[in-house]
C-alpha cells in the first residue's frame, strides 16, 4: 500500500536576487513498511526534499500525497497539522527541551500537542526509552546526556505519536564519530523489528545497505538513480552514482586507517 507519493516536486531559493533551483521535478513513491535511503552529495536536495515532505517549507510546484490526501498545497497551518498527526521528524540537531528530563521530552509533547493524559503519556515515554536503551537515563536532563543519547531521545520522541512515516535527515551528522554507531544501531533495530516506514537522508553507505529496502541517489535536484539498496550501492548504473560511492569508499577507508 502506497503511503507517500511525491510528484514533480520543485523548489528554488533566492541568493543575491537570483533564484537557485534546489529540486527540479522529483518523483518518489514510498510503500507502507518500506525504508528508503536518500543519498548524494551535500547540496543535492536531500534535506530540502525531506523538509518539503515534513511541511517545514512550501514547494514551488508539484504535489505530495500522504495516506491518500494531497498536502502539497496546504497553507502553513495545514502543513503543521499534518506534521503533528502523521509524521515523525528526526533531524541533525537534537532540539530537546533543555529544562526537561529525557522522559519529559517525550511525554510532554504527547500531553500538550496530542492530548494524552499524564499517566498514558509517561507510560508511552517509558516504553520508548526502553526501546532506545535509555530507561536508566529517564530522569536525566539533556546537558547530562551524550550527543548519541540525546539523538536517541529525539528518535523516541518522534516515534511517540505513532507516525505514518518517520523522516530522518542525516541523523548522525552532528555526532562525534565514536557516537555514530549507537544511533545507527537504534535506527537499524527499529527498522527491522518494527517495520516502520522510513525515509532516511544519509551519507552512511554501509548503513543504507543494511537498513534500506531502496536507495535513491540525488544529484542537482533530481533523482538520477533508484532501486533495491544493495543493487544500487554495489552495482550503480549511473556514472555520477558510481563516482559518489567511490568517493565515499575512499573517505571511509581513510577514516579506518586514521
Amino acid at each position: 500500500m502506497l503511503v507517500l507519493s511525491v510528484r514533480q516536486l520543485t523548489k528554488s531559493y533566492r541568493s543575491g536576487g537570483e533564484p537557485i533551483s534546489v529540486l527540479r521535478g522529483v518523483d518518489l513513491d514510498v510503500s507502507a513498511g518500506e525504508r528508503v535511503a536518500l543519498t548524494g552529495e551535500s547540496g543535492s536536495g536531500k534535506s530540502t526534499l525531506l523538509h518539503l515532505i515534513a511541511g517545514l517549507d512550501a514547494s514551488d510546484g508539484g504535489d505530495i500525497v500522504l495516506d491518500g490526501a494531497s498536502i502539497g498545497a496546504l497553507d502553513d497551518a495545514g502543513r503543521a497539522a499534518v506534521r503533528r498527526e502523521r509524521l515523525g521528524l528526526v533531524f541533525q540537531q537534537f532540539n530537546l527541551f533543555g529544562h526537561l528530563t529525557a522522559k519529559e521530552n517525550i511525554a510532554g509533547p504527547l500531553r500538550w500537542v496530542h492530548g494524552l493524559g499524564r499517566f498514558e503519556a509517561e507510560r508511552r515515554a517509558a516504553e520508548l526509552l526502553d526501546r532506545v536503551g535509555l530507561s536508566h537515563r529517564a530522569d536525566a536532563l539533556p546537558r547530562h546526556l551524550s550527543g548519541g543519547q540525546q539523538q536517541r531521545v529525539a528518535i523516541a520522541r518522534a516515534l511517540a505519536p505513532n507516525p505514518s512515516v518517520l523522516l530522518l535527515d542525516e541523523p548522525t551528522s552532528a555526532l562525534d564519530p565514536e557516537l555514530v554507531n549507537e544511533v545507527l544501531e537504534v535506527i537499524r533495530r527499529l527498522a527491522i523489528d518494527d517495520g516502520l516506514t522510513m525515509i532516511i537522508s544519509t551519507h552512511q553507505v554501509r548503513f543504507a545497505d543494511e537498513v534500506a529496502d531502496r536507495v535513491a541517489f540525488l544529484n542537482g535536484g533530481v533523482i538520477l538513480e533508484q532501486g533495491p539498496a544493495h543493487e544500487v550501492l554495489s552495482s550503480p548504473r549511473h556514472p555520477l552514482t558510481a563516482r559518489f560511492l567511490s568517493v565515499m569508499d575512499a573517505e571511509r577507508s581513510k577514516d579506518a586507517v586514521a
